[in-house]
């Protein structure tokens, strides 16, 4: 034989001089969960290693994150059922506990940029991330959006770098980006959940944050599984309104996607790997049936493999200990 492939695996430096793909630290953002009150760190039952921090263990997570060489948290607040209404008030409350994690972490860590969700259903009664018509259960685009830019500027102003609209609207992207240019906050990042999916892989994560909808589901603005072209046609909407990283949620699922994506437009794409994700691959490295730290990098260099050039993952600090070797 005069082609022999196995030439090029024989040995780790060569393996490793012809590898076609990275994985580093600098493509992580780590998202981390924010409830009120001192000294509190609460374990997520479906998110083993994931947990429900008070904003002072919130700062000591962060500060360890940086050192691992994770620059970048997503910020989830747990809102208290009291707070929550059908107008999501407390959504662009600046008193609030979204708007204060914000603030006292960027007081604390300058350095460490900081992304913010921007949706209703943390903080809506209805569990949506619309407001809903109660006469005809339909979850209301236009309204909406003035809310989702009051949010969005809120967050600008406790110091935010990124805004997530993760609700799915239409023509979100171009709203919140006119509200924030006009408020003089044009060099606030918009990362759109561009092709966010009404998938079953979300369940740990709405229990973290008790966001469930308390009536119906989100089909009728999260995207149907079934579709890709969808995707496209969502992602240049989201390129022509002004959004800077275009994201694909979820992950493992949607590889697919965050190849078609990425070859569709110049702007970098990230991938969301949900909690979902997260949690299969935990349950099983508990049970012993798959090696834990080989699935973690194996799956985050997957994102990296289909064009990915970022990446939110619960497996952040995990993965940085493994990249560095500590």
């Amino acid at each position: 034989m005069l082609v022999r492939p196995r030439r090029n695996r024989q040995n780790e430096t060569i393996r490793s001089m012809v590898r076609e793909t990275t994985l580093s630290t600098d493509q992580l953002i780590a998202p981390l969960f924010v409830v009120e009150g001192k000294n509190k760190i609460i374990p997520i039952d479906s998110m083993p290693g994931q947990a429900r921090l008070s904003v002072d263990e919130l700062i000591q997570e962060a500060k360890v994150l940086y050192s691992l060489g994770i620059k970048t948290v997503a910020l989830f607040p747990v809102i208290e059922e009291k707070l929550k209404t059908p107008d999501a008030r407390e959504a662009y409350n600046k008193d609030g506990l979204n708007f204060r994690a914000i603030q006292e972490l960027k007081a604390a860590l300058p350095e460490m940029m900081i992304m913010a969700d921007v949706a209703l259903d943390p903080y809506s009664s209805d569990g949506h991330d619309g407001l809903v018509d109660h006469k005809t259960g339909e979850i209301q685009n236009d309204a909406t959006l003035e809310v989702l830019a009051k949010q969005a500027l809120c967050e600008a102003m406790a110091g935010v770098d990124i805004i997530g609209p993760s609700d799915m609207m239409d023509g979100r992207v171009g709203f919140i980006r006119r509200a924030l240019d006009e408020s003089g906050f044009k060099n606030t990042l918009i990362m759109s959940y561009t092709a966010k999916y009404a998938s079953a892989f979300y369940g740990p994560f709405r229990e973290a944050l008790d966001s469930a909808p308390k009536k119906g589901d989100k089909k009728t603005y999260q995207m149907d599984p079934a579709n890709s072209q969808e995707a496209l046609r969502e992602g240049a909407l989201d390129e022509d309104e002004g959004a800077d990283i275009l994201m694909v949620k979820p992950g493992l699922p949607y590889l697919d996607i965050i190849y078609r994506l990425k070859q569709s437009t110049y702007l970098p794409v990230a991938a969301y790997n949900v909690s979902g994700e997260y949690a299969m691959v935990k349950a099983a490295a508990r049970n012993g049936w798959v090696d834990n730290d080989k699935v973690i990098l194996e799956t985050l260099t997957s994102f990296r493999r289909a064009g990915a050039d970022i990446i939110l993952t619960y497996f952040a600090k995990e993965a940085a200990r493994l990249i560095h070797g500590v």
